[in-house]
């Protein structure tokens, strides 16, 4: 396809994007910026994007999408709770994932990838099921990562851009690919950011120990 044609494509989403669509848009958009800053109040918009892009996807027939946007819900309110923790802790700061949380993210990855497939490629139309599972498997365990406060949490959630752009276009969602391209620019400052900030507090650290 032409690019003035994914251009029309483009131009003609957005003229046909409901009020829902774009709240839903702009609270995903709000939810990358916020977690790029790292600031707690990415999950309330996060969780609101969440819920309304679970109502569109079931209400357009979209019931694996639907699912998996419960997934993220649930993981928003534990990464809510988890960076809040209680009220006589600290806040959770942010760090380097452990071994052990490595493995737990690669399980994450593979196992859920095969169970993606398995639910696409079986009950689903899916033309791209092992695409569309590995999207989707990654960006869980990005999201899990997030939800713990790990710096890798940007490149698993990057991972999962890379292969969801050309999806989106493939699909002829270009208004989606747009806004997936927007997510792995502002993934990949958040790394940078994250690590930045882990050295930053790391060294307030030394300083208090040293005092």
């Amino acid at each position: 396809m032409h690019w003035q044609e994914w251009y029309l494509l483009f131009l003609q989403q957005m003229k046909q994007t409901s009020p829902l669509e774009w709240i839903a848009v702009i609270m995903g958009v709000a939810e990358v910026l916020l977690a790029r800053i790292n600031n707690v109040w990415l999950y309330p918009a996060g969780i609101l994007g969440t819920l309304l892009g679970t109502y569109l996807y079931f209400n357009s027939g979209l019931f694996a999408e639907s699912l998996l946007n419960v997934y993220y819900l649930v993981m928003s309110f534990y990464g809510w709770y988890y960076w809040i923790k209680k009220t006589n802790e600290p806040p959770v700061e942010i760090s380097y994932s452990t071994a052990k949380e490595w493995l737990v993210t690669i399980a994450i990855s593979l196992f859920g990838g095969l169970f993606l497939y398995f639910i696409l490629k079986n009950f689903t139309s899916s033309t791209v099921p092992i695409w569309d599972a590995w999207v989707s498997s990654t960006a869980w365990a990005g999201m899990w990562l997030l939800a713990r406060r790990k710096i890798e949490n940007w490149v698993l959630l990057n991972i999962s851009n890379i292969f969801a752009i050309p999806l989106c276009f493939h699909k002829g969602l270009a208004l989606f690919g747009f806004l997936t391209i927007f997510f792995f620019v502002i993934g990949t400052w958040g790394f940078f950011d994250w690590r930045r900030i882990y050295r930053e507090e790391k060294i307030k650290r030394k300083l208090i120990l040293v005092s």
